[in-house]
């Protein structure tokens, strides 16, 4: 980067870390520490909401992956915005009325300690490992560009994490994250304006669309029902409602977002303006990479996108067998260029024949540019056996460092330790609530003082980030981080929302059973998703039906019991 890119990336960090100070000042106890003292206005806690689900990986893998797989992982939001009325309806309500901290305080109530405890706990589990995803996912940044040890990485964007979030609490996480969300859709509209800016003349936005489609990357839509397959219409709806209803409904990162709104109106507002917001953002985010696809169709893009991985090869004795590799994969670049520009002439003429011939000729040559790749992966493997070779996390990044004019590189690299920030942050500050309400307050140390408790939530917060930053270390070979952040999620949520939903509509059934029920589908899960039967969303599906129909059949095995009301 320029010294341009590094002033513009200080500032715009350094501004965020004040203005998050300065905004959290007065904290005197856990209201204030976690839920500002509930006083946030709904377009607040709206972007907050954002901010929370739109991390690093978000900004960076999300181009990726639609680069890689076209732009069908945008069917994985389709059921969010039903999500969000029926939690509106149903949690919300309860939420409000109880006037609790955590969502899992209200399960105490309707069942008793030990389902309370348990839902905390699968909860912390995940929320916990996912955190450490969102680190490794700005760290790549920083190790990428400066050429740092992805490990000391790890630990210093983390550290600094630690402290901003220890420091400022929710009310710094909100405000700050509602600055970060208007930088970010400032600058992702730039990036989007500068890959067509910079694609041949002749090229505009509707040419890069049609050309993008031909070759597959505008599928959105896909109809066929496959249970194998991740991301279709059918898994979109369904699984993603249930995947969505756990996580705004139950999770306490997204539950304590909204509770921080002034009054029950306001929650809803901000939930159901999400639900309105958030498919077309994802659209317009994965459209990006679609367009990134087509700038390198007609530029030539590398063998790899992780270019620190491949100084390591030339540096290696396996150099020459890469250079050969480079050769025939930039001969047959130079080909494609050819073949994308007859492809553009016959979509002007809307020359079926001859759309059809040069689309099966770019096929092709993108199929041995795969097999191409698949070598150079081997030889990366060879160099460093440790090293990560799949490459869709640096694609955009690839793109941002190496097309765009100084001082808006700066900005992007911003851009994405901004979301980082917001996201994880709120993630530590929802694992701090968590252990602090349904661990600490509630089994430990009852009678704790309000100063007591706040310096004790900041200690939580500051083990529950070194716990993440351990997680960073292990997250290398992951493949995509947006699909595994959503595979590790999916693999609680559905029974985390299988005992909300029982809690909330079967009143016959007692702690006992809800308990038991859980234990055995979360089991039950686990196991499915290690045959590998059906994709990751259709587990939140599974989970939640599981607990249901456990939890029945226990209750009727255990016999009628008092449930407590």
């Amino acid at each position: 980067m320029s010294f341009l890119d590094w002033v513009v990336l200080s500032l715009t960090l350094s501004a965020i870390i004040l203005y998050g100070i300065w905004k959290s000042r007065g904290q005197k106890n856990l209201d204030s520490y976690f839920l500002s003292n509930r006083s946030m206005p709904w377009y607040i806690v709206l972007l907050s909401i954002i901010g929370t689900q739109a991390s690093a990986i978000t900004f960076l893998s999300a181009p990726g992956q639609a680069y890689a797989d076209g732009m069908r992982f945008v069917q994985y939001y389709f059921g969010l915005p039903l999500a969000m009325i029926v939690i509106c309806i149903a949690f919300v309500p309860i939420f409000h009325r109880l006037k609790v901290y955590t969502a899992y305080e209200y399960l105490e109530q309707r069942f008793d300690l030990k389902t309370r405890t348990l839902t905390s706990f699968l909860f912390l589990i995940q929320r916990g490992l996912s955190t450490g995803i969102s680190i490794y996912a700005p760290s790549i940044i920083l190790s990428s560009l400066l050429g740092w040890n992805i490990y000391y990485t790890n630990i210093f964007m983390g550290g600094l994490l630690i402290i901003y979030t220890m420091y400022g609490g929710t009310k710094a996480v909100s405000y700050t994250q509602s600055l970060q969300m208007g930088i970010i859709f400032a600058g992702m509209f730039l990036a989007g304006w500068m890959v067509v800016h910079l694609l041949p003349e002749h090229i505009g936005f509707s040419e890069a669309l049609h050309v993008s489609g031909k070759m597959g990357k505008l599928n959105v839509i896909v109809t066929d029902f496959d249970l194998k397959d991740r991301y279709n219409i059918w898994s979109g709806v369904i699984g993603g409602f249930f995947l969505a209803l756990s996580y705004f409904g139950t999770d306490q990162s997204q539950v304590g977002r909204y509770l921080t709104a002034k009054t029950e109106a306001e929650s809803r507002m901000s939930l159901l303006m999400n639900g309105l917001v958030k498919v077309p953002m994802q659209f317009l985010i994965m459209l990006i990479g679609a367009l990134v696809f087509v700038f390198y169709l007609y530029f030539r893009a590398p063998i790899s996108f992780n270019e620190g991985q491949l100084r390591l090869v030339h540096q290696s004795a396996y150099a020459p067998q890469m250079q050969e590799l480079e050769r025939k994969y930039d001969t047959l670049a130079q080909e494609k260029q050819g073949y994308v520009k007859a492809l553009t002439t016959a979509l002007k003429t809307n020359d079926e024949a001859q759309i059809n011939t040069v689309k099966a000729s770019l096929q092709a040559m993108e199929a041995a540019s795969g097999k191409i790749r698949d070598s150079a992966k081997v030889l990366i493997r060879k160099a460093d056996p440790g090293a990560e070779t799949n490459d869709t996390n640096y694609i955009f990044l690839h793109f941002v460092v190496n097309n765009l004019p100084q001082g808006l590189v700066g900005l992007l690299i911003a851009i994405i330790f901004l979301a980082s920030w917001g996201s994880i942050a709120a993630a530590l500050n929802s694992l701090a609530s968590t252990t602090m309400i349904d661990v600490y307050q509630r089994m430990i140390r009852p009678d704790g003082s309000d100063a007591d408790n706040l310096r004790m939530s900041k200690w939580i917060t500051l083990g529950w980030g070194i716990f993440s930053i351990a997680v960073a270390q292990f997250a290398t070979g992951m493949g995509s981080l947006i699909e595994a952040v959503n595979i590790l999620g999916s693999l609680f949520y559905g029974t985390i929302l299988g005992i909300f939903v029982v809690a909330f509509t079967m009143k016959r059934i007692g702690g006992d059973a809800t308990f038991l029920a859980a234990v055995i589908a979360e089991i039950a899960v686990v196991i499915i998703w290690l045959m590998d039967s059906v994709s990751f969303l259709w587990l939140n599906v599974i989970g939640c039906l599981l607990v249901m129909a456990l939890a029945l059949c226990c209750q009727l095995i255990m016999g009628s019991r008092r449930i407590k009301k």
